[in-house]
């Protein structure tokens, strides 16, 4: 009898996947050519030269695989806005915030867009966003709280935060029915939108 199915044997082409951005770039490929409820793990895996053990290693879920290095990114996010001077005003740090962790260089470009499009159409996937998009929130949240003198679960901090993640998803659906558009432009002239409805607001 076959003994627990893992690694494979080394083959030819394309080398195993041994990063969580390769593993990522490899299933957004398979998602996007044969859809996402068809892809299985075993697909995804075997297409990365891993076993499916590996696979769990990188990523707890196949719904979690489109997110790549979401937490890595969202950990960034929080240190950058928590070492923001006193100076810097609250509205001010989360806008550049917001900013640079959409940043990604060209070449990711058309990883980036296959990523936000199931990410914001496949209904399994919206399901699942609300948890990853909970730690974005609580990362601004805590800010807004710490500069407001409040506790993160309180009316304000909560507000800005999911105001800023409805920008920021609002900024991606028009980008990706726009050719040619760029993301940041977009959050940008958004939330220069937002700036004015925020205007005096903790001294933003």
């Amino acid at each position: 009898m076959d003994g627990p199915r893992d690694e494979p044997a080394q083959r030819l082409g394309r080398q195993p996947a041994t990063t969580v951005a390769e593993l990522s770039h490899i299933g957004l490929e398979l998602f996007i050519r044969n859809g996402f409820d068809a892809t299985t793990v075993d697909d995804i895996a075997e297409a990365a030269g891993i076993g499916r053990r590996t696979f769990f290693r990188y990523f707890p879920s196949k719904n979690d695989l489109p997110w790549g290095e979401f937490d890595a990114l969202v950990a960034s996010m929080r240190s950058y806005l928590m070492s923001r001077p006193a100076e810097v005003p609250l509205l001010t740090a989360i806008r550049t915030a917001v900013v640079e962790f959409n940043r990604f260089p060209n070449v990711e470009d058309s990883y980036h867009r296959a990523r936000m499009t199931l990410l914001l159409t496949v209904p399994t996937l919206v399901g699942h966003s609300t948890l990853r998009f909970a730690a974005w929130r609580r990362a601004v949240a805590e800010f807004a709280a710490s500069r407001l003198g409040a506790a993160p679960e309180d009316l304000l901090p909560q507000t800005i935060a999911y105001t800023y993640l409805a920008v920021s998803i609002a900024a991606y659906e028009r980008w990706l029915h726009e050719d040619g558009a760029s993301v940041i432009d977009l959050l940008e002239q958004a939330m220069d939108d937002l700036g004015d409805a925020f205007a005096g607001v903790a001294g933003g």
